[in-house]
């Protein structure tokens, strides 16, 4: 969302890490990951950064969770071949949980990146510091 927001400007991995209190060495993981699958394009060296590789119209969450997510067998018996479950015959919460969890995948491919950065404007002003902002909206903000 951070790297959306910057309209084609690089972002650092250091900033996000920062900005959410993340791991620096995880989030590379997760950017390495995110660059390979084609999402994001990467800028080596000290002036480095990210940008999107794509418009975020075109960027679903449902791509993006599945490509982490790559199964949701939340219980053993999701996986037919392994399942020792005892109840698996009479189990209501299987289909219960397969179908819940359809139903999520179908809204996340239905929601786009740009969809989740529709409060542009809050947005920048929780991922920048007092001192990163507009003049005007850090004195509208401090009153």
């Amino acid at each position: 969302m951070q790297v959306s927001l910057a309209n084609g400007e690089l972002v650092r991995i250091a900033d996000i890490a920062k900005t959410f209190g993340i791991s620096h060495s995880h989030l590379t993981k997760v950017v390495h990951n995110l660059g390979s699958l084609g999402y994001l394009r990467t800028v080596q060296g000290r002036n480095g950064g990210m940008y999107l590789a794509k418009p975020a119209n075109e960027i679903t969450v449902g791509q993006i969770v599945r490509a982490f997510e790559p199964d949701f067998r939340m219980v053993e018996c999701f996986d037919a071949d392994t399942s020792h479950c005892r109840i698996q015959p009479a189990c209501v919460l299987k289909h219960l949980l397969n179908k819940e969890t359809a139903h999520l995948l179908d809204r996340l491919d239905k929601t786009t990146l740009a969809d989740l950065v529709q409060p542009r404007k809050q947005l920048h002003l929780l991922l920048t510091t007092p001192a990163e902002r507009p003049s005007s909206v850090r004195t509208r903000h401090m009153n």
